[in-house]
């Protein structure tokens, strides 16, 4: 059992994580970040939720980059193949439910 109080995480740098489970393969980390992160697309679906902060994310579809604006309680699916980045608007904090050794 484990009683995580999100708003309290601060990592050393930027998307550095706490590991809070891992369920068969499928591993879901809390992340702190102030930077963006890079472009990269996953080779499994990835569950992107904003806890706490503003996030601007980038992807691509059919060619074209667009964005969104993501504030806390919103979430962002990932599909296989979607190339994406998150660049934080301030200090956010972001749960990420993946594959294992996803990027």
């Amino acid at each position: 059992m484990k009683i995580i109080r999100a708003k309290e995480f601060v990592a050393e740098r930027a998307w550095g994580a706490l590991d809070i489970a891992n369920m068969n393969g499928i591993t879901t980390r809390l992340h702190w970040t102030d930077k963006p992160y890079q472009w990269h697309t996953n080779d499994g679906e990835e569950v992107f939720v904003v806890l706490d902060g503003i996030v601007e994310m980038f992807y691509r579809q059919d060619g074209v980059e667009l964005s969104t604006i993501l504030e806390a309680g919103d979430i962002f699916f990932a599909s296989i193949g979607t190339e994406h980045v998150a660049h934080p608007k301030v200090a956010s904090r972001i749960l990420v439910v993946e594959k294992e050794g996803s990027v």
